[in-house]
């Protein structure tokens, strides 16, 4: 186990590596956003669909996370999003240094969204920086309504919360209105959005979100 010492010099180093890929990213106008969930929230799904909605809009390019297999990225792929595979190994997220060397072996050329989509946990990645302009939630009705309460730390630090796979919800017991009421007292600025990518409903309102984000940094370089 890390010695408190040790954790704060590791978070002080990535921090220090993520403040210059947030300016590389800024300097080339690309929008980039931290996808953070549990395993199986849908992160995949939810990209494939933006994918096939923005593809032919705006320059997409997305960095996936993983323990082990290029399984996510194969499906990227596929779905028309330019994709590069991280294989931690073992290890529990992404860090500042694993996406740079990620971002320069793929060459993805000029992005106006960079996606990361980091490894399925709600604890580990919450901490660590990644030059992203912020980081993004997402919880699935079938993990139920505990979860903004008993993972603080991400649900605080995100910018957008995603609530996904909401047409199961006549066939489960989640608590819409509780958890949007939890994570709007952890995060009060908070953006929140339902998606069910199998019946497309929600997800035009997250693709504009999408947008509006990108349009607002464009405009924050420009002045």
């Amino acid at each position: 186990m890390l010695t408190t010492e040790a954790r704060k010099k590791i978070l002080a180093e990535n921090e220090a590596a993520a403040e210059l890929l947030q300016e590389r990213f800024a300097r080339a106008g690309t929008l980039v956003v931290d996808l953070i969930s549990g395993p199986g929230s849908g992160k995949t799904s939810l990209l494939e669909e933006t994918a096939r909605r923005l593809s032919g809009e705006l320059r997409l390019g997305c960095v996936v996370g993983d323990i082990a297999t290029e399984r996510d990225a194969e499906r990227l792929r596929e779905a028309g999003l330019n994709a590069r595979q991280i294989v931690t190994g073992g290890a529990c997220h992404l860090d500042a240094r694993v996406v740079r060397e990620a971002v320069d072996a793929a060459d993805f050329g000029e992005l106006d969204i960079l996606f990361i989509e980091n490894v399925g946990n709600l604890v580990c990645p919450a901490s660590y920086k990644l030059g992203e302009d912020f980081k993004i939630v997402l919880l699935s009705v079938t993990e139920g309504h505990d979860k903004p309460l008993k993972y603080p730390g991400i649900f605080s630090r995100a910018k957008v919360a995603v609530l996904t796979k909401v047409d199961l919800l006549p066939h489960v017991r989640f608590d819409v209105a509780k958890v949007r009421a939890e994570i709007e007292m952890l995060q009060p600025d908070v953006k929140i959005v339902e998606v069910a990518v199998t019946t497309g409903q929600g997800v035009e309102s997250w693709c504009n979100l999408l947008r509006n984000a990108l349009a607002e940094k464009r405009r924050t370089r420009a002045s």
